[in-house]
């Protein structure tokens, strides 16, 4: 039987990959690159790049052509079939992972390479690849005893296993939860699109009336419109407990144990490297220097923040006590006032903006956008089998017609499709061995409310800067000009600077010249009013302390959880949060509120311990921003040079000199603060 996971010439074959495809196809290469490795070894010096290195870049690049479509289907068509043929592959992966890393033989290959009189004539890109190496050896456990290396090597396997079976647990939970009305008064307040959204979950579902889901575009739409407060609290009840011991699915799904099984291994790990704990482990391949830098960052936003955060929420408070609202405002309370006191304070709402921005058109206009920036363009393909009728496929390439990358685009969000929105790598940029370009390519993902009744599907501007976010990754991965996998586009950068691009190409979503290439009404065409546009504008600080004490509270949480954490007293999950909150929390949650069991980004995702860096990397971004705010938003130099000195050169250097060298001096706090309203002087009243 032929295997399209082994037989991959270019994309991946997603008309052909069955689940039964999955094991067989990672067996093979696995044992294959087992053999191969240890055939090099076996001949022995001299150990060079070309001879070493690269054939070792090349089983890597295989393994990863394979595996990428297999995780990225595992996270968007989910199936029984297909999750059982993942979960398989797991322990298997994780095993040679950890064989590979822990191999005496090949460490010392690497760093005879290392050691040779040439290094420092190899590229920089090559020279960043060994030196990561080296260093990936020593957190991999090279080093350790071989009892230690075994118990390393088990933990390995059963955190790969654990994380997955997290993320599993909330994608069912999800997933299981709806709720029917038959009676529409309920829904009063819910645009007419959300209703639509609704009825066609019932008809898909053979039910009367109008069905209500967790999945993001069905919670965000009752938790900002519904006039049923009642309403209102029974979703955020079930959204808030999926996953746990409690709410309405309460001990089906329960993350709990999960969790605290997950933090153990990682405090172990970490401890068996020397480390005293999983924080520090995660600091050494990041910018930061050590947990005591990053909560040092954290707490000096959070004494700018939490003033503020309290004087909006006071405000808010007032607003909805004297629109007959509750005396005291509960979580499920606030996404509801607040849109309410946009609407009367800027004479502005989601809803008026939507028309504007009809799904096909931001993409377009996004493409135009990067197109001016970075001097690409971007081409449709409908000829590229994908996963769903829904995806398209899109090929870029620079001003001259030469390839840069490809990528996947999937708007929509649907069952058995996990929640959120992200940018994974489906093949990496590298050299192969003829001189040709292996021309990168990228999955991007995003759950926005899909067309319903034949209608085009209409986005919030928070989910246009969503778009624009994602593709701020995509063009990291796909513009590199590295020629080492192993640094190309977004592998090999430190996890605090990885979201620079990304938080980057949010601030054009809020700009008049970029918005009049894209924003025009549905039905009329017509551009964004200037009246429209400069309430939108107004409105960008809105309740921007409150948005940014949440995220220092998510961001606390998880460098405190796993620097703290004490295998004589346990996790300490639950009180460790409630600390966070007391110290920067403005709303305190019920106590029924389980959010970290879906707290996927560091308990599933790869931000354990590094959850700061959406901060720390939107210090980057923001002033990065504000040379365009100084030069020109389309300034022909200005997004060269971002392109030369961030976009192409990926984690070949160190993201502190590509920074700098961009910028040309260090990264400053301020534009940040002024971004938020937040610097002295600069607030304006929300």
């Amino acid at each position: 039987m032929s295997n399209p996971l082994l037989d991959t010439p270019d994309l991946p074959a997603f008309d052909r990959i069955a689940p039964e495809h999955v094991e067989p196809a990672i067996e093979q290469i696995l044992s294959d690159n087992r053999a191969a490795i240890e055939k090099r070894l076996a001949q022995g010096a001299p150990f060079t790049w070309d001879n070493f290195v690269a054939p070792m870049e090349a089983l890597e690049d295989r393994l990863d052509r394979a595996w990428s479509p297999v995780s990225h289907l595992n996270a968007v068509v989910n199936t029984p079939e297909l999750r059982a043929a993942y979960e398989a592959c797991l322990p298997k992966l994780s095993d040679y992972s950890t064989d590979l890393g822990q191999n005496e033989a090949l460490f010392a290959a690497y760093r005879a390479v290392s050691e040779r009189d040439d290094f420092g004539a190899l590229a920089v890109e090559q020279r960043r690849v060994v030196e990561n190496a080296i260093r990936d050896f020593r957190l991999a456990g090279v080093d350790l005893e071989a009892g230690d290396k075994a118990r390393f090597k088990a933990l390995k396997s059963e955190l790969s296993q654990l994380t997955t079976r997290f993320a599993n647990n909330l994608l069912d939970a999800t997933n299981a939860w709806s709720l029917d009305i038959e009676d529409e008064s309920r829904l009063a307040g819910l645009p007419d699109s959300a209703r639509a959204l609704f009825r066609q979950a019932a008809e898909n579902a053979d039910r009367p009336g109008w069905r209500i889901n967790l999945e993001m575009p069905s919670f965000i739409a009752v938790m900002t419109h519904a006039e049923d407060r009642a309403l209102r609290e029974t979703l955020y009840e079930a959204f808030v407990t999926r996953a746990s011991e409690v709410g309405p699915h309460a001990g089906e799904w329960d993350n709990g144990p999960v969790m605290e099984r997950i933090l153990k291994i990682r405090h172990e790990l970490a401890q068996l490297l020397g480390f005293d704990n999983y924080a520090q482990r995660s600091l050494a391949t990041k910018m930061a220097s050590d947990p005591a830098e990053v909560l040092a960052f954290l707490r000096e936003l959070a004494d700018q923040a939490v003033p503020k955060a309290q004087r909006e929420l006071a405000d808010l408070q007032a607003f909805a006590r004297d629109s007959g609202g509750p005396e005291t405002l509960q979580p499920w309370d606030v996404a509801f006032y607040g849109e309410k006191l946009r609407e009367a304070r800027f004479a502005i709402s989601q809803e008026q903006l939507k028309p504007y921005f009809p799904a096909d058109r931001v993409v377009d206009g996004l493409f135009t956008v990067v197109g001016r920036l970075f001097g690409i363009r971007v081409r449709e393909r409908e000829d590229v089998p994908t996963w769903h009728e829904d995806v398209r496929f899109f090929e870029v390439e620079d001003r001259d017609g030469n390839p840069r990358g490809r990528f996947y685009l999937d708007l929509y969000a649907r069952a058995n499709k996990r929640g959120g929105a992200w940018m994974a790598g489906a093949i990496q940029r590298r050299r192969l061995p003829d001189g040709s370009i292996q021309q990168p390519a990228a999955f991007l993902t995003c759950n926005f409310t899909p067309p319903v009744g034949g209608k085009p599907s209409l986005l919030t501007h928070d989910e246009v800067t969503t778009l624009y976010h994602e593709f701020g990754h995509g063009l990291h991965h796909l513009l590199t000009q590295v020629d080492a996998a192993g640094v190309a586009g977004i592998s090999g950068v430190a996890w605090d600077a990885v979201e620079l691009p990304s938080q980057f190409l949010e601030n054009w979503c809020w700009e008049r010249e970029a918005l009049d290439l894209f924003a025009r009404h549905v039905d009329t065409n017509e551009p964004l009013p200037a009246d429209l546009f400069e309430r939108m504008r107004a409105a960008r600080q809105f309740q921007a302390g409150m948005q940014m004490v949440r995220q220092l509270e998510f961001s606390l949480f998880d460098l405190l959880l796993h620097q703290d954490f004490d295998p004589a007293t346990g996790a300490r999950i639950q009180d460790t949060l409630d600390e966070v909150r007391d110290s920067v929390a403005v709303i305190q949650p019920p106590a029924y509120n389980r959010f970290q069991h879906g707290f996927a980004h560091i308990f599933a995702g790869g931000y354990a311990a590094g959850y700061y860096s959406y901060k720390w990397a939107e210090v980057l971004s923001a002033d990065a921003w504000s040379r365009f705010e100084e030069d020109g938003v389309f300034n022909e130099r200005a997004g060269s040079d971002f392109l030369v000195h961030i976009l192409e050169r990926g984690g070949s250097e160190d993201p502190l000199a590509l920074f700098k060298a961009f910028r040309g001096r260090e990264p400053s706090i301020e534009p940040l603060l002024r971004q938020h309203g937040i610097a002295t002087g600069e607030e304006t009243s929300a």
